[in-house]
This record gives C-alpha cells, sequence and structure tokens, in this order.
C-alpha cells in the first residue's frame, strides 16, 4: 500500500474538498449540495454511486476480485445550527449554521480512501462508503436503516471514525465495549395556577415545584443508580413567565440523560417519572412528560470485539503500536453510529485532532477539523479494507 499519510498530493485534494465543505455547511437532511458534492467525487473516481437514502443519503459501492466479503465504512455530512466566529479564508458562508463537529474532515478522510482505493483495487470483496446525514440528534443512520441501508447494501459488518480534540495528531484511541454513551432528553410542562406575585396563597407555583423538582432529580444518580456506572441527568432549559410581578400557571423544563447501559436507560427515564408525579402530588399540580419528544434516543455506542481488534490492527500498521490508546475514557457523549452497531458488529474508533487550544473543541463556534489528520484518517480506512478484504 502506498503511504497515505505522506501522500501530498493526495492531501492537498482532501484539503480542498474539506475547506469546500466546511464552507457550505448544510443541516440534518439538508445536505442536498453536499450529497451532489460527495457523489459527484465518487462518480469521478469510478464508483457505483446511489443517492436518496434518508432523504440526503449517499452510498457508493467498489469491488474487486471475486470474494463475498462486504465491509461498510460511514462518515457523517452533517452541520451544526452555530454561528461560526472564525476568520480563516474557508469559514462558513451560511449564517447560522458551521461544521464544528468535523463531518466535513470525516467526509473528506472517507473520499481519500474511496479515491485510493478505486485506484489500487488491493482487496478482494466489496466496500460500501456510506455518507450519512443528520447524525446531530436527528438519527440519520436509524433513518438509513429503515429505508433499507444494508438490505441494499448487506454488509457484514461496520466502521466508524470520529475526530477527537486533545488526542495529539497521529494517534488513535479504539476499545471494545462501550465507547460513546446513550443519549435521551426529556421535556417536563408543571401546570399550575397563575396569580399575583403578592398573592402567592391565592395561586399554585409552579415556579417552586420546578425548583424543587430540578434538585430532586439530581438525586437519581447519586441514590439510585449503582456507583459503579456512569450516568449524568442534566436540566438544560427552563421556561416560564413573561413579567414581573406575575405567577405563571405553567412551566417548561427541558434536559437530557446519558449512561453506558440500556438497563440503567430505562431506570433514569422511570425515575424522572416517579418524581414528576411526586412533586405534582405533594404540590397539587398536573404535569407531562414526554421522553424524546422531538428525536429519537440514541443507543449505547458498543464495538464487537472481532471488529475492534481488526480496527486495533489497522490503526498500529498506520501509526505504529505506542501511538494506539487501547483503553481510552469512554465519552458521555453520543452517536448515532450506535443504530449501525445494532444492526452489524463493528467497531467506532477516535483519531486525533491535536491540542483544543484557542477553543478547539467539538461543537464550539471557534472549532476547525485539523487539516493536518487527513492522510492518517484514509490510510486508516484503506488498511482496515485491506486486512479484512485480504487477497486469499
Amino acid at each position: 500500500m502506498t503511504d497515505i499519510s505522506a501522500n501530498q498530493q493526495l492531501h492537498d485534494a482532501m484539503r480542498q474538498w474539506r475547506r469546500h465543505l466546511h464552507q457550505y455547511p448544510e443541516t440534518a437532511f439538508e445536505e442536498n449540495k453536499t450529497a451532489q458534492f460527495i457523489a459527484g467525487k465518487l462518480t469521478e473516481f469510478g464508483l457505483e454511486v446511489h443517492t436518496g437514502l434518508a432523504e440526503t443519503g449517499v452510498v457508493a459501492t467498489l469491488s474487486a476480485g471475486n470474494g463475498d466479503k462486504k465491509i461498510a465504512l460511514r462518515a457523517d455530512m452533517d452541520a451544526l445550527f452555530i454561528q461560526e466566529q472564525n476568520t480563516f479564508a474557508h469559514r462558513s458562508r451560511h449564517n447560522g449554521k458551521m461544521h464544528a463537529c468535523g463531518h466535513d474532515g470525516h467526509s473528506a478522510m472517507l473520499l481519500g480512501a474511496a479515491n485510493v482505493l478505486s485506484q489500487q483495487r488491493n482487496f478482494n470483496g466489496t466496500v460500501y462508503f456510506i455518507f450519512q446525514p443528520a447524525e446531530e440528534g436527528r438519527a440519520g443512520a436509524r433513518k438509513m436503516i429503515v429505508d433499507g441501508l444494508f438490505e441494499q447494501f448487506p454488509a457484514d459488518c461496520v466502521f466508524g471514525m470520529h475526530n477527537f480534540p486533545d488526542i495529539p495528531v497521529g494517534h488513535f484511541a479504539v476499545k471494545t465495549g462501550a465507547m460513546m454513551a446513550a443519549l435521551d432528553s426529556f421535556e417536563i410542562i408543571l401546570k399550575g395556577k397563575a396569580t399575583h406575585a403578592a398573592m402567592p396563597h391565592l395561586g399554585n407555583d409552579v415556579i417552586v415545584a420546578a425548583a424543587q423538582l430540578i434538585g430532586n432529580l439530581q438525586t437519581i444518580v447519586s441514590r439510585t443508580v449503582n456507583p459503579a456506572d456512569s450516568a449524568v441527568v442534566s436540566i438544560t432549559q427552563i421556561h416560564a413567565g413573561n413579567t414581573w410581578n406575575a405567577i405563571p400557571d405553567s412551566v417548561v423544563l427541558r434536559g437530557t440523560f446519558r449512561c453506558f447501559d440500556g438497563a440503567v436507560q430505562t431506570l433514569i427515564a422511570d425515575k424522572i417519572r416517579q418524581q414528576v408525579d411526586a412533586v405534582c402530588a405533594a404540590f397539587g399540580m398536573d404535569a407531562e412528560f414526554k421522553l424524546n419528544p422531538e428525536n429519537p434516543g440514541y443507543p449505547v455506542t458498543v464495538n464487537a470485539d472481532a471488529e475492534t481488534a481488526l480496527a486495533l490492527q489497522a490503526a498500529i500498521a498506520v501509526v505504529g503500536e505506542n501511538s494506539v490508546h487501547t483503553n481510552p475514557i469512554p465519552s458521555m457523549g453520543s452517536e448515532d453510529f450506535a443504530f449501525m452497531l445494532q444492526e452489524k458488529p463493528g467497531c467506532y474508533i477516535w483519531i486525533g485532532n491535536g491540542s483544543s487550544e484557542n477553543s478547539c473543541l467539538l461543537h464550539n463556534p471557534h472549532y476547525d477539523f485539523n487539516d493536518d489528520i487527513l492522510g492518517f484518517g484514509s490510510a486508516y480506512w484503506v488498511k482496515l479494507v485491506e486486512l479484512r478484504l485480504a487477497n486469499g
């Protein structure tokens, strides 16, 4: 295999693709021009290209030899509703939207791998290149599966990769088991009785009840979840009232909880309902509780043993054993690639994006994908294919 990480011509091309995608970010299920750009490049490389799964998804097929093994590689395409604050030339041209999570880089690296594999064809079998929409909270992976992803493209296994700030450039991190937490969101509407702020005894104060409930919710992890199990419950929004001198008749609370175990996920949801019911009973008011009111929750991202061993082998081949971390701390962030791992065995790996100094953190308005890692990522994809679909 050519040393892709040192292939300057390919690196320059990937950087150009990546910066183009960064300039024109598109959010969930609206990645129309992004998909057109990616599909155009894949067509140039000679791959068979399918579009339209999950509205804007792109899947390309490349076969070599006569082998019947099939591997799927996935990159996400969507951006976030964040106003970019960078000032470099390739900053976002779409107001209120930016690639603040590196999906532009993920797509560029997978395009680079498709380019190389289409030229070398040093494998025996079939590769599916999945470019997925709507990872950011809208479960595009689930939508692709529902639309027939693995029926139309019957991969034996599936692999994903995400950049990770504060892992050094030229390093990877991967382990078996849980890599990313489950994600659930919730909405609670408490309904009381409005009254003048000077006469609270004539109403039923939802503000006080909400304060009580917020405190109670923090006991779920500390007092009902096994201390050996990681979990977090966070209230992220409070909406109530519109004037200084009136107690409103309702308050809306929204939040999220994360964990690494399906049983804990169910436990937390049940305990939130119990706390809502208890506070309502104590304050004599009604409530609505909605779990994942707008988008489906995400399951735990769990890496399979055999596929993780293969990913580890590929990463070591690219950067060396000393540059692959084999016991990273799982992230409380979540990933809808977890839906694909529920359907097929596979592995989700982190590639180092370098230092997070100067606010280069994921989902930060100053974030930018590190172009120096493009070669490492594409080389990993190529080596993974060559190992899984080895000739002979």
